[in-house]
């Protein structure tokens, strides 16, 4: 069958149940939410194989695994990307505060942009004009868009959702914009990226009720909408995302479909938006023990530092977060020893680097002390900060892998977590848990008390014990 055929199918269905489709497309998302929603599949899911085609888009091969973490090479058409990896998030098509030089200078190896934003300027046509997101980018390695699908969720005020797509409000000039699976498809194939994901329909992680499984089984027709779309499947991966919330049937339910359809890679979206950890960390190992093993794994909208070597140990591959430029426009740097807020008058009298074993440019060249002078009201602080936290992540899934590769993960975690949680009362315990289904067990649970860095603080929190006493008096 098809994807021509395919598409006869679903505008012969959408016909047939125009009326009903009419009056939900006018129900807001919130009260979907709360009222009870139709979860029988309202066009029949036909499955089109089309793996002989896009397994051309990309290759990816294991070279050596602990328990579930692996490292690999991902294979792309700009290059090769080494796995576990921190993909940096510019979103509109360049990173805010960063540019394409200094990603290159980093080692950045796979870049991601969002389509709906790319959809609304410059566009699709002008993109196209460009010759790509590449040549638009002035960017010779890898690049991965978003399908839309998030905006469903950060945008939740400005859209309704249907069987057909999603309609968006402008956030530009109010006008409605109306995102189909096949539409996004469109627009991706026109912008070019690598990798391009599959229109989901995406639900807040802490929603549950029958929107949850709505959501759920919608995702899958629509992927197979996505499927038959897709026009350059042997130059671009279409990876599936893996949707179902908190709920492990629906989540069991959304893996086996996804694996029926063979795709080049799949991804694990719905998470990370207020679920406690514990519960966070049990949905991604549930979806990486049933992903398939010579496949990719996404892991999205993850970037704590914590948070991407635990799950790389899960078996994730790939993670993608603005956190890292976001919390930087803040004044908040990673460390190995968590993360330091540079506006904190602490540091005015810190002559050291941010982080004294990164390599990084901004560790070599500036201190904590002129970083939080910057910070009064110089935008070069936030280029900076956001370099180093950038390079961070990027360095922390290459030592990563090179933990992997060279049989030292246990001596290589433990260390990790030791350093990053030194100033705080204790280890968190999903941490621990996660780790003990990765197979490893901490040495030591106590923090380390002894630095410049944590007299200070010491000498701060006596401060403002005296300051509380003389109030009371």
């Amino acid at each position: 069958i098809n994807a021509e055929y395919i598409g006869i199918i679903y505008i012969m269905k959408r016909k047939e149940q125009e009326g009903e489709e009419e009056e939900k497309a006018n129900i807001p998302v919130k009260k979907l939410k709360e009222e009870e929603v139709k979860i029988e599949s309202v066009i029949p899911t036909v499955i089109i194989d089309r793996s002989a085609e896009m397994e051309k888009s990309l290759s990816y091969k294991i070279l050596k695994t602990f328990n579930h973490a692996r490292a690999g090479e991902l294979i792309l058409n700009h290059g090769t990307v080494l796995t576990p990896v921190y993909m940096p998030v510019g979103t509109k098509g360049a990173m805010k505060a960063l540019t394409t030089e200094d990603m290159e200078s980093m080692g950045c190896q796979i870049h991601l942009a969002n389509t709906y934003h790319l959809d609304l300027r410059p566009g699709p046509k002008k993109m196209n004009e460009y010759g790509g997101i590449h040549k638009f980018m002035n960017w010779k390695r890898n690049i991965l868009t978003d399908s839309g699908g998030f905006q469903m969720v950060s945008l939740n005020e400005l859209m309704e959702i249907n069987e057909h797509g999603v309609k968006f409000k402008s956030i530009l000039d109010g006008t409605t914009i109306n995102l189909a699976p096949e539409d996004s498809i469109h627009v991706q194939n026109q912008i070019g990226a690598d990798i391009i994901m599959q229109l989901d329909d995406v639900v807040h992680s802490l929603t549950t009720g029958p929107r949850v499984e709505e959501a759920a089984k919608r995702t899958i027709r629509w992927l197979d909408r996505c499927i038959a779309a897709h026009k350059r499947p042997a130059q671009q991966a279409l990876f599936g995302i893996v949707q179902g919330g908190l709920n492990k049937e629906l989540r069991d339910y959304c893996l086996i479909e996804m694996a029926k359809r063979k795709l080049p890679g799949y991804a694990i979206g719905g998470l990370s938006g207020g679920e406690a950890k514990e519960i966070f960390w049990k949905v991604v190992a549930q979806c990486t023990a049933k992903l398939p093993a010579d496949k990719p794994r996404y892991l999205m909208g993850v970037g704590y530092p914590e948070d991407i070597v635990i799950c790389s140990l899960l078996g994730c591959d790939m993670f993608d977060c603005v956190f890292a430029t976001r919390t930087a426009r803040f004044g908040c740097a990673f460390t190995r020893n968590g993360s330091i807020k540079l506006k904190k008058s602490d540091n005015r009298v810190i002559f050291e680097p941010i982080e004294p074993t990164c390599a990084c440019h901004v560790c070599k060249t500036y201190t904590r002390s002129m970083l939080h002078e910057l910070m009064k009201g110089n935008p070069v602080a936030l280029h900076l900060i956001s370099y180093h936290n950038v390079y961070y992540l990027l360095n922390l899934m290459k030592t990563l892998r090179d933990a992997i590769l060279e049989g030292r993960v246990k001596e290589y975690v433990d260390s990790f977590i030791n350093d990053y949680y030194k100033f705080k009362e204790s280890i968190p315990e999903w941490i621990k848990g996660a780790l003990e289904y990765a197979g490893i067990v901490l040495t030591t649970d106590k923090p380390f008390k002894g630095t410049q860095f944590f007299t200070l603080c010491q000498k701060k929190k006596k401060k403002k014990k005296k300051k509380k006493k003389k109030k009371q008096k």
